[in-house]
């Protein structure tokens, strides 16, 4: 390492396997948890050749927060809430605090995180880097679009603050950049207002892809939050099966008279966790497709106004402590995608293949997403999005994906950075027509490359 401050300065790093949350492709790095700005510009001046990458609570699913042989600065230790505004709902706080802490300081005072991925369990840094989405952003956009400003340690160790009005080129570039600009210390996030902390949802089965399309394409300018669960295993008339959630904040005029001495009331925490003794073939076609059978059945075929908590509306995984241990040790991959609305049909063609492969995932979820922002990188633009986790040891996996990609790219679609953990590289520039503009930027702020991750590595993102 090159010289630099004094040891104090410098927290102890100690050699760990890291993986994503899909528990695949481990690489040792040293890790260390600064606790200050001042511990944070220690520990990048003393990098390695190797370099450096920031990594919050470890659920981008692929290696975007993984260095091998290199330095990770876990930032989970700087979860500070610096200032709250609760008249307008503005806060600032350091990189390393969750969405699940912002919940549960703000919903009490009646405001809630403006975009939430299916866990809590981000970090604010980790949500600006993917630039996260929800099931909102037909509506509301992604994480990045509620971003007023943000503190960014960079290569030469200076921190700048910047602003999408003040310094846009690299603000658009951090948003969705997968922290490879530098690394965010802290942010100004605007946070929505909120009446109550309980939704209102209104649920729909049916009975194929087509049927689901249809309601969706309906449900834009009724619900703030929308999100359907696919039976990816169904075939024929029942292909592409799905259960349709769509929710709004409930007002306190819609709750019972009993709940409304507490309209804002809300209570975090797990369930159960998950051991790590599951057998790696315990998810198979055979195994999800009861449970896939199970859960549609068991969904209404129409209910409205039903009253459900942040947590099993938002956040259902989030019951389960370690819930990726199901996969046991082989792990999954999450494949993520979006294709234009104009090119639909290859959403049908897509579903097919993989009810023909009978490749079960455990989760598969179809969103629509609204337009696009600024950001070089950033995943959403308009059209449909689907996303499935795949145990690793499926038979046929790879060639089915390679397929998958094929279809995706030959429709003007992309991959989500956050999820990927086996993108070709030959592929990203097409799906991201701005990738020379981000390298470009990138190139002036960190021009020896201080900032790096496997996944950089893999890709040639740098």
């Amino acid at each position: 390492m090159s010289d630099g401050p004094s040891a104090e300065l410098f927290p102890a790093a100690r050699r760990k396997a890291l993986t994503g949350w899909g528990r695949t492709s481990p690489t040792f790095a040293d890790v260390v948890v600064p606790m200050t700005r001042e511990q944070v510009a220690a520990a990048v001046q003393r990098r390695t050749e190797r370099g450096v990458i920031a990594r919050g609570l470890g659920r981008s699913y692929g290696d975007p927060a993984q260095n091998g042989g290199g330095l990770v600065l876990d930032m989970s230790g700087m979860n500070r809430v610096l200032d709250a505004d609760l008249e307008t709902g503005v806060v600032t706080v350091e990189a390393g605090v969750s969405l699940d802490r912002l919940i549960e300081l703000f919903v009490p005072f009646g405001f809630f995180v403006p975009v939430t991925p299916g866990t809590r369990q981000v970090t604010v840094g980790g949500a600006i880097g993917a630039d996260v989405h929800g099931k909102n952003h037909h509506a509301d956009g992604s994480f990045c679009d509620h971003v007023l400003s943000m503190d960014l340690l960079l290569a030469d160790g200076t921190v700048r603050t910047v602003t999408p009005e003040d310094d846009p080129e690299l603000f658009w570039a951090t948003a969705g950049g997968m922290g490879l600009t530098g690394i965010v210390l802290s942010a100004v996030v605007r946070l929505i207002p909120i009446e109550t902390s309980l939704v209102s949802v209104d649920t729909d089965r049916t009975r194929d892809l087509d049927e689901i399309m249809a309601l969706m394409a309906e449900t834009d300018e009724k619900y703030r939050y929308t999100v359907a669960w696919l039976d990816c295993l169904a075939k024929g008339r029942n292909l592409g099966r799905s259960v349709l959630t769509c929710g709004e904040f409930a007002r306190l005029e819609d709750l019972p008279a009993k709940k409304r001495a507490k309209p804002l009331h809300f209570k975090s925490g797990s369930l159960v966790t998950v051991p790590d003794l599951v057998p790696g073939r315990l998810p198979n076609k055979f195994t999800m497709g009861l449970f896939n059978e199970l859960w549609y059945r068991k969904a209404p075929q129409h209910k409205v106004g039903q009253l459900q908590g942040i947590s099993p509306f938002f956040h259902p995984l989030d019951a389960v402590q370690e819930w990726n241990r199901a996969y046991g040790k082989t792990g999954f991959l999450q494949y993520q995608f979006v294709v234009p609305f104009e090119n639909e049909d290859a959403m049908r063609t897509i579903v097919k293949t993989i009810s023909d492969a009978g490749a079960p995932s455990s989760l598969t979820v179809l969103k629509r997403f609204g337009p696009g922002n600024r950001g070089f990188l950033s995943f959403p633009k308009p059209g449909w999005t689907l996303t499935l986790d795949f145990p690793t040891n499926t038979p046929g996996l790879s060639a089915l994906l390679r397929r998958l990609d094929e279809i995706v790219l030959s429709n003007d679609g992309r991959f989500y950075l956050a999820k990927d953990s086996r993108m070709d590289p030959s592929d990203l520039a097409a799906m991201y027509p701005r990738l020379e503009e981000f390298r470009a930027v990138r190139a002036k702020v960190d021009p020896d490359g201080v900032f790096v991750s496997d996944q950089a590595r893999r890709l040639g993102l740098a």
